[in-house]
């Protein structure tokens, strides 16, 4: 088992929830999130203010999946979230330790679905 985290544009979120879709991936989690990293930086004006905004907007998607679904769904999100440009994000694979279904119980790869 396997927790994919995977950091991408705001705008590549509607591509990537369609190609995981069409690949009967339906168990995601979303969040709002705002990093730095190669992007520069921009100077924002607010009431009067200059303000340098360097944390970036992006969005975290986590996947939980079993073993044999972990290349296809990292595909998917390269599929959906490249561009070529710096900035497109990253993704990460972690190894699940033990998972449980809260509902019925189930656990290891069965919970996952």
């Amino acid at each position: 088992m396997k927790l994919i985290i995977a950091y991408i544009q705001p705008d590549k979120l509607n591509p990537l929830k369609e190609v995981l879709y069409q690949n009967d991936i339906h168990r995601f989690s979303v969040v709002d999130a705002f990093g730095h990293s190669e992007e520069d930086g921009f100077l924002e004006t607010y009431r009067g203010v200059e303000m340098e905004v360097d944390l970036m907007k992006k969005i975290r998607v986590e996947i939980a999946v079993n073993n044999d679904f972990c290349e296809k769904v990292v595909g998917c999100i390269i599929d959906a979230g490249k561009t070529g440009s710096i900035g497109d994000g990253k993704i990460f694979v972690i190894p699940i330790e033990e998972t449980y279904r809260i509902r019925t119980g189930e656990s290891g790869e069965d919970a996952i679905g």
